[in-house]
């Protein structure tokens, strides 16, 4: 799962991101509804929390925007406006849920797990290679009934591999996956990830294997294929 965080206060996307990728999501941040605007089109989000006082405009007309393009994607809005006809008005323009500021990180995470399950492609199936099964709404990897353990990069690293299983995944499009807007991954921060993977996932009978593809990237191959 990757969000978006709009949102102008550098504490709170700080505080927000800690909790975010502490839950084992990528998100990426930004400040204003320019840049809101900008990775909204070059990258394809399963949730937008937003911050409706921006610097340079309303978070309501960004998100109006999102809505007259039909993106469905799920909003949730992030805001000091409390007042009952403020909260319609963000409803109104296409937010799918309100969360007035100050709150509890743990109701920010209860209300985008909601967010996830109900967005129109929580049909995103859960995948299987192997004796491995990856479910995108709750983030469990499994091998058998056994949930494995795995950092957020891992677990983000080996969903990607997983989409893609039987086919190689290029080593620049893992970097990019991976990668944040303020924190770059570089060739060897993959191949560490992917060698922590292997790590994690040699205990189990998974029936898969990941290989390296020299010069190219990695596969994610079932050993019963």
């Amino acid at each position: 799962m990757r969000l978006l965080l709009v949102e102008d206060s550098a504490r709170l996307r700080e505080l927000v991101g800690e909790t975010i990728r502490a839950a084992g999501w990528r998100l990426d941040a930004v400040g204003t509804v320019a840049e809101g605007e900008d990775a909204l089109a070059a990258t394809s989000y399963d949730l937008v929390l937003l911050d409706l006082g921006l610097p340079d405009g309303d978070g309501l007309d960004l998100l109006r925007a999102l809505r007259r393009r039909k993106d469905s994607t799920p909003v949730l809005a992030l805001t000091a406006r409390g007042a009952v006809d403020e909260r319609i008005a963000g409803l109104d323009a296409g937010a799918d849920d309100y969360l007035p500021k100050p709150f509890n990180n743990g109701e920010l995470l209860a209300r985008a797990r909601a967010l996830l399950r109900r967005a129109p492609l929580s049909a995103d199936p859960v995948l299987e290679a192997g004796a491995l099964r990856y479910d995108p709404a709750t983030h469990d990897v499994r091998c058998g009934e056994e949930i494995l353990a795995l950092a957020p990069r891992e677990r983000a690293a080996l969903e990607i591999l997983m989409r893609n299983v039987g086919r190689v995944t290029a080593k620049r499009g893992l970097e990019e996956k991976l990668s944040e807007f303020d924190e770059e991954m570089s060739p060897n921060a993959i191949e560490v990830v992917l060698s922590r993977l292997r790590r994690r996932l040699a205990p189990y009978e998974t029936g898969t294997a990941i290989e390296t593809v020299r010069g190219v990237g990695y596969l994610l191959r079932e050993l019963d294929a």
